[in-house]
């Protein structure tokens, strides 16, 4: 019993300290309206003012996805990506530094406003002359675009645990709001520049419950949670923000924009945009960032456990390593090849014990060789010497297992390996027809360079 609820205080515990933040936070009164959330981190770029400010103009920033918002049963008409747009681009332009933004959405009203001012003016005029306003301001950029898709589903998952009663499990949804933005000129309607940006929406649920006869008709039931859903509404800010900000910078490196610093801003601000454009050239949907982190050759060092399956009985777990080499091909990281040499030794409890030398080639796969982790497996041939190097049996041998890099030049390494024998007398011994097999399992370091 005690060792149950050992089980069950940590199943509690590994699911519901996962999202400590929000579980611990939970709302249990309203709460006063407040500043908005800021959004987005404030880039480099937008450090530097600009030699002069934009007058833009928004006519419309809307939702052109024309997508519904998602529910597990049933239909609605709500829409899944908010309708004021054009706000949000406003705010974002005006929170750039780089832009004036005027008001261009409603401009009915203004105008009509503008008519009133002037009549009533003149009505209560003495002289009875007309009346002249300010002129309005015009745009000599006019910002068009808008939220082109919402994307619901792109990746689903989840995970759960039970145990005599006690359970957890944890699932998560990831959409997708995708934003196109373009500067027009006003003089020539040249698109001066198009940028397009897109921002994952997360939303994720934790539960643990508890279900379990204490004594005799004595039910103890336990359950609680926490779902946490990122709101749509900054989502599409930030992708504005990004969007904002992609426009600025572009401009800048054609020269629609200049900033307040001369060439030296510029070319700081170009570095830093060739840097984010070659990282978001390698990075693939679901943020996988395709980029090859490891070096073509490697080094490894690893030490673990060696088994017999031979004739005798009662084969025990003994001390083994090894010293790798591996090559990866340049065209296709996914394939490489390499060789190993190690000691290790055999033991049958009370029976037999030996130490031999080994030595093979390998030919690897790496299923996932732009991740940080990855599972890879490999098939080769070689030898087993004895300590004295007076037998050599031949082997084939496979295995696979996971790396994974704490670096891009070090990585952790654990692996399954199986040795078939060309012999069965490796343990000095024949006993049916089968012949001598090994098991190595290891835990190592790998160096690329």
């Amino acid at each position: 019993m005690k060792k149950q609820w050992i089980g069950a205080i940590c199943i509690f515990s590994t699911y519901l300290f996962t999202s400590c933040g929000a579980y611990f936070n939970q709302p249990l009164d309203t709460t006063r309206a407040r500043i908005g959330e800021n959004t987005s981190v404030i880039s480099n770029v937008l450090k530097y003012p600009p030699k002069k400010k934009t007058v833009v103009g928004v006519y419309k920033f809307r939702d052109q996805s024309g997508q519904y918002k998602p529910v597990e049963t049933g239909s609605t008409f709500s829409t899944a990506v908010t309708q004021g747009g054009t706000s949000i681009l406003l705010k974002s332009l005006e929170e750039s530094g780089w832009f004036v933004p005027i008001e261009r959405e409603n401009i009915g009203n203004l105008l009509n406003e503008r008519q009133i001012i002037r009549n009533t003016r003149q009505e209560h005029s003495k002289d009875n002359r007309p009346v002249k306003l300010p002129p309005l301001l015009f745009a000599g950029v006019i910002i068009e675009g808008g939220v082109v898709s919402y994307d619901s589903n792109i990746i689903t998952g989840g995970s759960g645990l039970r145990y005599f009663g006690a359970g957890a499990s944890n699932q998560y949804r990831q959409d997708r709001i995708t934003v196109y933005l373009r500067a027009v000129s006003t003089t020539t309607g040249r698109i001066l520049k198009s940028v397009y940006t897109s921002k994952t929406i997360l939303s994720q649920g934790i539960t643990a419950n508890l279900y379990r006869f204490v004594s005799v008709r004595r039910l103890l039931e336990v359950e609680t949670g926490v779902t946490k859903n990122e709101p749509a509404q900054l989502a599409v800010k930030e992708a504005i923000d990004k969007a904002v900000e992609l426009l600025i910078v572009e401009g800048i490196v054609d020269g629609i924009w200049k900033p307040d610093g001369g060439p030296e801003v510029v070319n700081l601000i170009k570095e830093s945009y060739n840097k984010e454009k070659e990282q978001a050239t390698s990075t693939k949907l679901f943020n996988r960032e395709m980029k090859i982190r490891r070096g073509r050759n490697a080094m490894s060092a690893m030490a673990g456990a060696s088994k017999i399956v031979g004739d005798y009985s009662n084969s025990a777990y003994a001390f083994g390593f090894d010293l790798k080499f591996r090559y990866l091909f340049k065209k296709d990281p996914h394939f490489g090849f390499g060789g190993s040499i190690g000691r290790f030794e055999l033991e049958n409890t009370g029976i037999f014990k030996q130490a031999y030398l080994t030595s093979a080639v390998n030919f690897e796969y790496n299923i996932l060789p732009y991740d940080r982790l990855t599972p890879y497996a490999y098939v080769g041939v070689g030898t087993v010497l004895t300590k004295n190097l007076s037998d050599n049996f031949f082997k084939f041998q496979y295995g696979g297992g996971l790396e994974y890099l704490l670096t891009d030049r070090w990585g952790i390494l654990l692996n399954a390996e199986h040795q078939l024998l060309g012999s069965d007398q490796l343990d000095q011994v024949t006993r049916g027809n089968k012949n001598d097999q090994i098991w190595h399992f290891r835990l190592g370091l790998n160096f690329y360079f």
